[in-house]
Formats: C-alpha cells, sequence, structure tokens
C-alpha cells in the first residue's frame, strides 16, 4: 500500500513538474512573438520610410535631367545665335554679364526702395493714436505706400470740405510727407455708388475729385507740403474695395487715399538705364 502512494505521489510531481515547464515555455515563446512583431512592424516602416526616399531622389534626378537639358538647349540656341550672328562667344558672355549686372542693380534698388516705404510706414503708424487707426488704414503694396482716411473722420456730412476733427490726423501724415522729400504724393477720392445730389455737384466723379483737391489743398496751405510733389484725382465709385450692397461695404468704399510713391521722373530714367551691350544686341 505504501509503495502505491509512493509511486502515486512520485507521478502527480512529474505532472506538475511538466505543467510548469510548459507553462514557462508558452510565456517564452509569447514574448518571442511579441519581440518578433514589434520588430516586422519597425522594419515595416523603414522599408516604407526607403521606399518614400527613392522615390523623392527619383524625382529630384528628373527635375535635375530636365533643367539640364533645358539648359543645354539655351546653350545650343545662344551659340546658334552668336554663330548667326557673328557674335563672338565672348561678346556673348559680356552680353550676359551686363545683364546680369543691370538685374542685380535693379534688386538693390527695389530693395532699398522698399526698406524706406517700411520705415515710413513704421514712423507713421507710430504718430497716429489709438482713436486715430481706427480710421486711418497704412499699407504698403508693391513698393507704393497707401494711407487710406475714413471719409466720416475726413470730411463733414455729405460735403468736401475738411472736419476740424481730420486737422491733426492730416498735421502728422504731413508732417511724414515732408521728411521723405523724395516721394510723389496722390491724393485718391473714392466714393460709393449711391448718387450725389447737391447743387454745382454733378455726381460722385465731382465729389471725388472735390475732396482729393480739398485734401490737397489743405496740405500744401496749411502744412507746407511742396504743391509740385502733390497730384489731385477722383475715382468715383469705380473703384470699390467691396460690394456696395451693405451700408458697413458703403462705407469702406467712401475713402480718401494717400499714396506716397518714389517719384515718377527718377523711376522711369532708372527703368531707361539698361545696359550698352544689351542696347547694341536689340
Amino acid at each position: 500500500m505504501k509503495k502505491s502512494v509512493i509511486i502515486c505521489s512520485f507521478a502527480l510531481v512529474s505532472v506538475m513538474m511538466t505543467s510548469c515547464v510548459s507553462k514557462k515555455e508558452l510565456v517564452a515563446c509569447q514574448e518571442e512573438n511579441k519581440a518578433l512583431q514589434a520588430n516586422y512592424v519597425e522594419t515595416k516602416q523603414q522599408l516604407a520610410a526607403s521606399t518614400a526616399r527613392v522615390a523623392g531622389l527619383e524625382e529630384q534626378l528628373k527635375q535635375q535631367d530636365r533643367a539640364t537639358k533645358a539648359l543645354q538647349r539655351s546653350l545650343d540656341k545662344s551659340l546658334t545665335n552668336a554663330s548667326q550672328n557673328n557674335v563672338s562667344i565672348d561678346k556673348l558672355v559680356d552680353q550676359i554679364n551686363e545683364s546680369n549686372k543691370y538685374i542685380r542693380h535693379l534688386v538693390e534698388v527695389k530693395s532699398k526702395s522698399d526698406s524706406l516705404n517700411m520705415v515710413l510706414t513704421n514712423n507713421l503708424t507710430r504718430s497716429l493714436s489709438k482713436e486715430e487707426l481706427k480710421d486711418v488704414d497704412v499699407q504698403v503694396l508693391k513698393g507704393v505706400v497707401y494711407i487710406s482716411l475714413n471719409d466720416n473722420m475726413l470730411y463733414k456730412s455729405g460735403s468736401y470740405e475738411i472736419s476740424e476733427r481730420a486737422n491733426e490726423t492730416l498735421s502728422k501724415i504731413a508732417k511724414i510727407i515732408k521728411d521723405y522729400k523724395d516721394y510723389d504724393v496722390l491724393i485718391e477720392g473714392n466714393t460709393d455708388n449711391v448718387p450725389i445730389s447737391r447743387e454745382n455737384i454733378r455726381n460722385n466723379w465731382d465729389l471725388s475729385c472735390l475732396r482729393a483737391s480739398s485734401v490737397v489743398q489743405a496740405l500744401q496751405t496749411q502744412y507746407g507740403v511742396d504743391p509740385k510733389r502733390l497730384t489731385a484725382g477722383g475715382r468715383g465709385e469705380y473703384n470699390p474695395l467691396t460690394a456696395n450692397t451693405t451700408e458697413a461695404g458703403k462705407q469702406r468704399n467712401r475713402r480718401t487715399q494717400i499714396i506716397i510713391t518714389p517719384k515718377l521722373d527718377e523711376f522711369m530714367e532708372l527703368i531707361g538705364q539698361a545696359p550698352e551691350e544689351s542696347k547694341e544686341s536689340k
């Protein structure tokens, strides 16, 4: 009997040991499987990234190839033209260098002009109070400074006469204009599309021109701006910022713009300064 008990006990211990070993192996296999899956995902991501880089490099090679071919065609054409016109390669290179020099000159002039315009704009906005800035909008567009003045602030109601409220603002703008003597000043009147019905004012063309003229004369007589630098013009209702379908839209369109630009004669003189070699080749 004792012998049977011993045998049964030994068998039970053997089964338990086998069970423990199997469980450990299972856990080990599960952990190994997780590691393999993680490694697979990482490898897949690396492959996708490598594929994308290869595609990008191939596209860059195609672009470089196209650029090289275009450059070669341009060079062949230049050489053909040079041969047909009996122009030496050295002279052609000189013409290209002169053209590049002219382009660099224009870029430098534009950069200087843009810098001056930004300084002008900063000086103007700093001089205006928060209340004034609600009625004045200052922008630099394509190298030109635009100062847009609200109609309600600038003129008496339904009139082209300058209001007392506008005097302080105009005096600050005039000071900036006088500080930048190498700039011309265009005053441009704009209206909404509501017809005007006043004696001696035929239409919105008249009203926009009269309002611009009032600002020009105020800048000249009250604030000492050189009249030779000033031009008055009106665009009536035909230069709207937005649709005239709402009262807010109409109010935006009723405005006077002070447009400050480099002197036109200096600009035209600059444009006319083409390289001598380029002129001869035309």
